[in-house]
């Protein structure tokens, strides 16, 4: 499991789900339907969801080079 955690001196960026949706503009359920079916990878804290800001920006490159092909 530590190979999925940022090693030392790696500052890795937890967002919330209202984070994500006030940068996708979208509303919570399709947040959550992104979450829900992996399109967005997403850890859970307890009850709280938290999205790496990487997978966010790799979710975003993904759907741009998607849809310019």
């Amino acid at each position: 499991m530590s190979a999925l955690l940022p090693g030392p001196g790696i500052s890795e960026d937890l967002l919330t789900v209202p984070q994500v949706m006030a940068r996708l503009q979208l509303g919570r359920s399709a947040v959550y339907d992104l979450l829900r079916t992996r399109q967005i990878a997403s850890i859970t804290l307890g009850r709280a969801r938290r999205i790496p800001a990487h997978a966010l920006t790799d979710f975003i490159r993904a759907r741009l080079e998607q849809d310019a092909a």
